[in-house]
């Protein structure tokens, strides 16, 4: 009896009583924002939640299944211009950011395969050659890209009297809340528990009955749905795609994310997530030095602080529990 309240309790998504108070204000925070911020701060909060839902499913794939992607890039491509041509063909916006996230997923798993043989720096390899290759694709083929004037996506039209700014902030705020809350089911259910016991023995995990096969791909997928989603949105967003928006430094910026934000962490995708676009936003005069300050960053976090700003952030919280106590 008590083996399987306990098991109840860890799947719970809160599971004490002053983190649902303090969890509560921020949401009731996020809601009120539009009402007293200036929409460059509404616009950027709006990227942070469409970036935190691409990171998590980095985070998914990279943190709690131990395969290294470098591809991103190609599944946002792929996801961005999927969700383009099906609402030009006058498909409600939903159902096509939908099929953007599935045609994504249906390419990671192909690109999955590599993952049943290749480890480390052979697999980063392998899908670092995908992103490249569908980058190409996109460059050279017009019908696919829409050619040098790329393709144009209509925007939504705002409802309930708001503004277009604080509109799409708050439906990029559920939507990436209903993402935040699909990867805690996951990585809480016997799928996240395979995942994870992938990334720490993959041997041993077979050994005990986790099909290897299965759950890699299944990881590549889910982390391919995520960012294909992430590529409609983008395209939703900004009601303009071309291929230049998806380079390889798109792949950099979600793998640095997921480290500096910390590796197996809902809520280091996040705080990464915001990290990538907020240190642009401070460095935008020195463009040339977001990518210093990026690879500064990484090494201060693998050196002394190797779980990321939640790794911090969990510090901290243990040490104000116990204060002044130690």
């Amino acid at each position: 009896m008590d083996l399987i309240e306990s098991y109840r309790q860890e799947l719970q998504l809160i599971r004490k009583p002053w983190t649902r108070v303090w969890v509560g204000a921020l949401v009731l925070f996020l809601l009120l924002l539009p009402w007293f911020a200036g929409e460059y701060v509404i616009y950027t909060a709006t990227l942070i939640f469409l970036y935190t839902i691409g990171v998590q499913g980095q985070n998914l794939l990279i943190g709690y299944t131990g395969q290294i992607s470098f591809g991103q890039a190609g599944f946002l491509a792929i996801g961005a211009f999927t969700f383009g041509h099906l609402s030009r063909f006058g498909i409600p916006w939903p159902i096509a950011i939908l099929g953007a996230g599935v045609a994504a997923g249906l390419f990671g798993i192909l690109v999955g395969f590599p993952s049943l043989r290749l480890k480390g720096p052979y697999l980063a390899i392998a899908t670092l050659g995908f992103g490249i290759a569908v980058y190409q694709v996109f460059v050279n083929s017009e019908l696919l890209s829409g050619g040098r004037m790329g393709l144009s996506i209509q925007k939504l039209n705002p409802i309930f009297g708001l503004s277009r700014i604080n509109f799409n902030y708050y439906l990029y705020f559920l939507i990436a809340l209903m993402f935040t809350l699909i990867s805690y089911n996951i990585i809480s259910s016997f799928v996240g528990r395979a995942f994870i016991a992938i990334r720490d023995n993959d041997i041993a995990a077979e050994v005990i009955g986790v099909n290897l096969t299965r759950y890699k791909l299944l990881a590549f997928a889910v982390s391919s749905f995520y960012t294909g989603v992430q590529g409609g949105l983008f395209g939703l967003l900004m009601g303009y795609l071309e291929p230049n928006m998806f380079t390889f430094m798109e792949s950099i910026t979600l793998f640095v994310a997921v480290i500096i934000g910390g590796l197996a962490s809902v809520e280091g995708s996040i705080m990464g997530a915001a990290f990538v676009i907020l240190i642009p936003q401070f460095f935008s005069d020195y463009k040339e030095m977001v990518p210093v300050v990026y690879g500064v960053t990484i090494l201060i976090v693998l050196i002394f602080e190797p779980f990321g700003l939640y790794g911090r952030w969990f510090k901290m919280r243990l040490y104000l529990r116990n204060w002044p106590l130690r």
